[in-house]
């Protein structure tokens, strides 16, 4: 059985003060739970703070990006080893804001994978459909053409090693959230395309988040779903209430 996995992306908010709040809220609501994986993403300014903030407790630290290169003059970038540095465990690649905002290709959620892959850090590759390929119904075909591009060359055992996000782009920041069925038609594919391409067996042990406006009214039916292994969490992740109640049903949804 897929351990499930909650990932908060605080995107840009939060002062360092205001941060260091919520992640003792959450400290005081969560620290008994197990057999779940929670992640925190905060900006990077408070990656240190953070990370001493977690230590010993059951929370796991992620940054929101990262470039590919270890070092070099990349003027306000970070790196893998810096992450790794600041104490950081995973580390989200090809969010679609990064992709529709700052350029972030197919090509350059690669390289970045491997960096992280490389230097000890589990990715969260975010892949998804905005609403004008969802209406022409390409879902599939550009799910497919992230994965392989993302993906390639990658070494069958190192699958085990990475998470997919799937993230329908309509669905994020909007209020919107994929139905259950939509979310566990997408989920589905893309472990059949692993299984495809990788074996069963390893298709069967990655780990497929959703994320798109979940919220604790929303989680229980899609971590229902077969293929729904957990959440990338946005707004619902900046409130300490929403953010465990999330954790909280995903662990038990029979409370």
């Amino acid at each position: 059985m897929r351990k499930p996995i909650i990932a908060g992306n605080w995107k840009m908010h939060k002062t360092i003060e205001e941060g260091e709040k919520l992640v003792n809220l959450l400290k005081r609501q969560l620290y008994d739970l197990e057999d779940i994986d929670i992640v925190l993403c905060p900006p990077f300014t408070h990656l240190a703070y953070i990370a001493d903030m977690l230590e010993s407790s059951n929370i796991l630290l992620g940054a929101q990006d990262m470039h590919w290169e270890d070092e070099g003059a990349y003027t306000g970038e970070i790196s893998a080893p810096m992450l790794k540095s600041a104490g950081c465990k995973f580390v989200l690649i090809g969010h679609s804001e990064r992709r529709q905002l700052f350029g972030e290709t197919n090509e350059t959620v690669h390289k970045k994978l491997t960096s992280a892959l490389n230097n000890g850090l589990t990715p969260i590759v975010c892949i998804g459909e905005n609403l004008k390929q969802r209406e022409e119904g390409v879902t599939f075909a550009l799910v497919s053409e992230q994965l392989e591009l993302a993906l390639k060359a990658l070494q069958p055992e190192r699958l085990k090693e990475i998470i997919i996000a799937y993230e329908p782009v309509w669905a994020i920041g909007s209020g919107k959230v994929a139905s259950s069925e939509q979310a566990q038609e997408v989920h589905r594919y893309i472990r059949d395309w692993l299984s495809k391409n990788y074996g069963l067996s390893l298709a069967q042990e990655v780990r497929i988040q959703y994320g798109g406006s979940v919220k604790p009214d929303n989680i229980a039916g899609l971590i229902a779903q077969a293929d729904v292994d957990g959440a990338l969490v946005g707004g619902s992740s900046l409130d300490a209430d929403s953010f465990c109640a999330i954790v909280k049903i995903v662990r038990d949804p029979t409370s």
